[in-house]
């Protein structure tokens, strides 16, 4: 691959990591505060795999730049400041009550679900061996996102109002996946990674069916303003902080 070429893969795919390891924090924030114990070890679970995730990706990031794969990941997420995280504002939401996280979740795993999926025939083949390693991990996560949707939406009239109103507060900002990754247009001509704007098309239509069916309305709202995954919102440098504050207090330690 040519090196304009492998710099543009790389900074597809940190902002591909970024999207994992801020969600996963986000997950892990339940780690012992779930409605019911099965599912405070299951959300602990999908924490660790979505860092686990934004590990290989940060890991291939390195190989194509040459960089040293046991130190290049810790770089970017502990030593980077929160404006230059290239995550989409949909992942960094506080985690709100329990509705709204399990929303979210589905929301971003069906996006993810097509991607790899679409990912895993890329021409790089690096690339295409590791999504297809995610992807069977992140099935595992839609199936459980899946099953409290309408177990939410078709249940008690509180549960589906929280359920309402969280996918009226997440949609717009879901909207967000439509948006190209650094670097996307070049790559996807060559063949490397798929249009997130036609994704987009087919998880809008999958998605919007599946929400209707578990008793919720879908309302065509307009996305947010600033889509781009420079802007952020007023909640990431809270949760960097968070993120950093150990790793900060002796940045030369060896872990």
């Amino acid at each position: 691959m040519e090196r304009a070429r492998q710099y543009a893969l790389s900074g597809y795919l940190i902002a591909l990591a970024d999207d994992e390891l801020i969600l996963g924090h986000r997950d892990s924030e339940w780690t012992g505060h779930a409605p019911i114990l099965e599912e405070d070890i299951a959300f602990a679970n999908l924490a660790l795999d979505e860092i686990g995730h934004a590990k290989l990706w940060y890991e291939l990031g390195a190989d194509l730049l040459g960089q040293d794969k046991t130190t290049y990941p810790d770089r970017l997420v502990y030593f980077r400041e929160p404006a230059q995280f290239r995550n989409m504002q949909l992942v960094e939401l506080p985690k709100g009550d329990w509705a709204f996280s399990t929303l979210r979740q589905y929301l971003f795993d069906a996006f993810e679900a097509l991607r790899l999926e679409a990912l895993s025939q890329s021409s790089y083949t690096p690339l295409a061996e590791i999504a297809a390693r995610i992807r069977t991990e992140e099935l595992y996560h839609l199936r459980h996102s899946q099953a409290w949707v309408p177990r939410l939406g078709l249940g008690t009239e509180e549960s589906h109002a929280r359920m309402q109103a969280a996918l009226d507060a997440l949609w717009p900002y879901a909207q967000g996946l439509a948006a190209p990754l650094p670097g996307e247009q070049d790559l996807h001509a060559a063949g490397i990674v798929p249009s997130s704007a036609a994704l987009f098309e087919r998880w809008s239509g999958e998605v919007s069916q599946f929400l209707v069916e578990a008793g919720l309305q879908v309302e065509l709202r307009s996305p947010l303003a600033d889509m781009h995954r420079s802007s952020h919102s007023e909640h990431l440098p809270a949760l960097i902080h968070d993120l950093q504050s150990v790793a900060r207090l002796d940045p030369e330690a060896i872990w």
